[in-house]
């Protein structure tokens, strides 16, 4: 880590990782230890990703303890877990791995260096290469006031164009993010995706040129039609890093 207490920044990984892994083994997913649904487009519903996928949980990281600042991630104590977790996962066979959490790119290139098999952390990776042919890129975020530089910085997006992505929070008390960082077992799902269109439309009022948008949270998937169709953007989340 730097002084500032992020990773150095990293390239995404490069190319489709998805396929291969779905034609010799299966996707390994790392979950957050969680209570609430989880619709289909959702990480964590078995049909998501249409290929044969294990999740394994890491007792204890809870939504609170990983949606935080590098320091935070880091003196929460379970960057150790999350190592172990991908060995196991590629011990058991896994020919790709990812995450349930967006805001672990935090820990991108210590959990890629942990194992031989592809690792793709978070939809943030994708910055970069957008960045590459548009002026702007915007991000919906579950939590603005988390996500920083040092997440970006962790996904490859060059210091001297952090200012060119827009970053766009949901209300931490909506129907969306309320439940997903009390880890509440139930969810208005009508309600979250009304909320993260609200959000998305915000994002659009205050950034009118924005072309694409990353959704940081693999909990936004399952709207990603309904923003689309809210805003004429094009959505990139978690599964799209896999498979384009």
């Amino acid at each position: 880590m730097n002084e500032t207490g992020s990773l150095p920044a990293i390239s995404a990984p490069a190319g489709a990782v998805f396929p291969e892994a779905a034609a010799a083994g299966f996707l390994g997913i790392v979950m957050l230890d969680t209570r609430f649904p989880r619709p289909p487009g959702d990480v964590g519903h078995p049909a998501t990703f249409g290929v044969p996928t294990r999740r394994l949980v890491v007792p204890g990281a809870y939504p609170r303890e990983v949606v935080a600042s590098a320091q935070a991630l880091r003196a929460s104590g379970l960057v150790a877990r999350f190592a172990a977790a991908v060995r196991q996962l590629e011990a058991e066979g896994a020919r790709a791995i990812t995450t349930s959490c967006g805001f672990l790119v935090l820990l991108q290139a210590e959990l890629q260096a942990a194992v031989r098999v592809p690792v793709v952390t978070s939809s943030l990776l994708q910055l970069p290469a957008l960045l590459a042919r548009e002026a702007r890129v915007g991000v919906l975020t579950i939590s603005v006031s988390n996500l920083g530089p040092e997440h970006l910085l962790a996904a490859g997006v060059p210091a001297h164009r952090l200012q060119d992505v827009v970053v766009q929070g949901m209300d931490p008390a909506g129907a969306f993010a309320r439940p997903i960082l009390r880890n509440e077992e139930a969810m208005d799902l009508a309600a979250a995706e009304a909320d993260v269109v609200t959000t998305a439309r915000v994002l659009q009022a205050r950034a009118p040129d924005l072309r694409s948008v990353v959704l940081e949270c693999t909990n936004m998937p399952p709207y990603a039609r309904a923003v689309e169709a809210a805003t004429g953007w094009s959505t990139y989340g978690l599964a799209d890093v896999l498979t384009r």
